[in-house]
């Protein structure tokens, strides 16, 4: 992206594009895994197969509305997030965007089959989920550069979330009885709901970058294409650091809860923390202090010129600091779903979005080096007062009956 787009007008009209469905496909992800592992661990055999089957059958049409929606609404959707894009590559970004929409249902199908293989502990082939991306969008864009231009990414990085679902999908289906299933009786309520405090918690943390991009495309025309790579500089470390510690945590922590063993859980999820908040400020600190070299070195090539590298650097002087309170708040969430203790999650993640926007709004100059500072700002503070929350909660859930005393009570 670097070499062929750089950081002008026309990377911007993929910024504006791929930013936002990105996030949805990991808001997608995050809440049906997190939601329906729990559900998908308690059954066995042809139970769980059925369960399966019924979800992928249920979200595949809910999926499909959803991306012909994004789609169809495409030019709306975008004078809401890319309001200050030049007007002359807005067709450019719609395009982009109807492409990229396609990526959605087969992401969200691919969730289901990663939430099978997660319960079974089995997270090989989940892992790839973020390099088939890359792969695809990689060779998309070296295929078809000179024929398509700029869409050449978008088809790619939609390829490659198909190509995601293929790679679960078998492994999931490779072990599950498909013969005589039972009949599974999941209500659309249940299925609707069960994800949907997950979806509201990765919704509000994605919220809180979409306002930056949409900031960033007023800011100057380059911006929303250069705090896109800085998210790259930030995504990497963050799944390095979270996504590894709460694939094993969350099916250990559900296992430790539904056997009522609070205090393991809780003493499991503060020792994980505080190795990923020493590990997240140690990269931070690295990465601040090296960020005009390293960018030099990984991009500056192509259409990405040494003012790209200026502008990039500056950008990520503010977003860089993210990586801490975003991999802490990661965390700390994931394991209070894993206890079904959603609320505290959801409401902490939109304290960044609204302090982002007072920040930002308020008292930032529109100049690189601040266009990240809020979403920084705000993600360690919403950390912190999540962390408080759920400190201060901790003797009133263990002085809660556990879910074997509430099945015994009611049998």
């Amino acid at each position: 992206m670097a070499y062929l787009l750089g950081t002008y007008s026309l990377a911007d009209s993929l910024a504006v594009a791929f930013g936002p469905l990105d996030n949805l496909n990991s808001v997608l992800l995050n809440s049906i895994v997190f939601a329906f592992v729990p559900m998908l661990t308690a059954r066995q055999g042809a139970g769980r197969a059925a369960m399966v089957a019924e979800l992928a059958r249920r979200f595949a049409l809910l999926l499909a509305v959803l991306a012909a929606t994004l789609a169809l609404a495409a030019p709306w959707f975008l004078r809401v997030l890319a309001p200050g894009l030049e007007p002359a590559y807005f067709d450019l970004a719609v395009v982009n965007w109807r492409i990229l929409s396609l990526s959605i249902l087969g992401t969200g199908l691919a969730s289901i089959y990663s939430a099978l293989l997660y319960t079974e502990r089995r997270f090989g082939p989940t892992a790839l989920y973020q390099a088939s991306l890359n792969l695809f969008t990689v060779i998309g864009a070296v295929a078809g550069w000179k024929l398509l231009g700029v869409h050449a990414f978008a088809l790619g990085y939609t390829a490659g979330a198909w190509v995601q679902f293929g790679i679960v999908w078998w492994y999931g289906r490779a072990r599950l009885e498909t013969s005589a299933l039972p009949p599974c009786r999941l209500g659309w309520r249940e299925v609707l709901l069960r994800p949907l405090s997950v979806a509201l918690f990765a919704g509000g943390l994605a919220a809180n970058i979409a306002f930056t991009r949409a900031y960033a495309t007023h800011a100057g025309p380059g911006l929303a294409a250069a705090l896109d790579y800085c998210m790259r500089g930030v995504g990497v470390p963050l799944a390095l650091l979270v996504a590894p510690m709460s694939n094993s945590l969350l099916p250990e922590i559900a296992r430790l809860r539904s056997q009522a063993r609070l205090r393991e859980a809780f003493r499991l999820i503060d020792r994980t923390v505080a190795l990923v908040a020493l590990a997240a400020v140690t990269a931070c600190g690295v990465a601040l202090a090296l960020r005009e070299p390293a960018i030099r070195i990984l991009f500056e090539r192509g259409s990405f010129t040494a003012e790209s590298t200026a502008m990039t650097s500056a950008v990520f002087l503010g977003l860089g600091p993210a990586m801490i309170g975003w991999s802490l708040m990661e965390l700390t969430s994931r394991s209070l779903f894993s206890l079904d203790r959603p609320r505290l999650p959801v409401v902490a993640a939109f304290i960044p979005l609204a302090l982002n926007v007072i920040l930002t709004l308020g008292f930032f100059a529109p100049q690189p080096h601040f266009i990240g500072l809020g979403a920084s700002l705000g993600l360690l503070a919403g950390f912190v007062v999540l962390a408080a929350l759920a400190r201060a909660a901790r003797r009133g859930w263990l002085a809660e009956p556990s879910p074997q005393e509430t099945t015994a009570t009611s049998d």
